[in-house]
């Protein structure tokens, strides 16, 4: 049987549009959600990003926190009737300040697994402040307990499993060590791609400000090139995954490098807005 993924909900961030898409709504405010993932069907319960620590660290890069009760990681696990300590491994698709927040909250015999380059990229100072000091550092401590941490070389070993269902791979994106999580699910592959989308409709569906269907839009906030940016993009559109599934928009349906449809909170799970298939020809 395969593996199925819930999509955790951390809460909510206030930003500025052209951060998420480039050149989109210069100067005006969008709100987005920062979600994490929970994969269960294996032999043990494994998160993926546990959100940013609390509202007033995203205060440091000029944005809003919103997270509320509701949203702590501990009542997220318990609405799948899974608590803090059943973790075996928390993954991360890369450790920006609203992805690794909450790392500290699981035990030292839960393993965090990361690529090795995204910690030596969180130190390198290239994206600072988006590498909050308290969280870097508490994953220096668990540097220092056996079991505690765990390093992959994606770049230079290819896609590792982890567990049967679960590979890890290099993303290519967002940041110099960024990794996709893929799932082998019932329905298909699904793939947890971080941040290298932030939004299907204006990056993929109907990319802004494009010569071309195919020619996605890049996040406005990435470390690399954009044509790199754009490659991993195509990528994914063509990687085979059936479900994508970036941390700040809802999971994606995907056939034959196109968006067919849109999931809510679990995937598998009903398409709950479908996407015509787009035949654009220059006139």
């Amino acid at each position: 049987m395969g593996l199925e993924i819930r999509v955790l909900d951390y809460g909510d961030i206030e930003l500025e549009s052209s951060f998420l898409v480039l050149g989109r709504d210069c100067g005006r405010t969008r709100r987005v959600p920062v979600y994490g993932f929970l994969i269960l069907g294996g032999r043990y319960p494994i998160v993926v990003d546990t959100g940013y620590r609390d509202n007033a660290i995203m205060e440091t890069l000029g944005m809003r926190g919103l997270q509320f009760h509701e949203n702590m990681i501990e009542r997220q696990l318990a609405n799948h009737g899974v608590r803090v300590g059943d973790v075996r491994y928390v993954l991360h698709t890369h450790l920006h300040i609203d992805h690794a927040g909450k790392d500290d909250h699981f035990p030292m015999n839960t393993t965090v697994v990361i690529n090795r380059r995204e910690l030596e990229y969180s130190v390198s100072g290239l994206m600072h402040p988006q590498y909050p000091k308290p969280d870097i550092i508490h994953l220096v401590e668990r540097l220092h307990h056996p079991g505690a941490l765990r390093l992959e070389d994606l770049e230079i070993s290819g896609p590792v499993e982890l567990m049967p269902g679960v590979i890890l791979e290099a993303a290519g994106a967002h940041t110099e060590g960024s990794m996709n999580v893929h799932v082998e699910t019932d329905e298909g592959l699904a793939t947890i791609c971080g941040d290298v989308i932030y939004d299907f409709n204006d990056q993929i569906i109907q990319p802004q400000r494009s010569f071309g269907p195919e020619e996605y839009q890049v996040t406005g906030n990435h470390g690399g090139s954009k044509r790199g940016e754009k490659g991993a993009i195509r990528k994914l559109m063509y990687s085979g995954a059936k479900f994508l599934l970036p941390v700040h928009d809802k999971p994606a349906k995907v056939e034959g490098g196109q968006v067919v449809g849109r999931l809510d909170m679990q995937v598998p799970g009903p398409v709950t807005q479908s996407v015509p298939r787009r035949d654009w020809f220059p006139a």
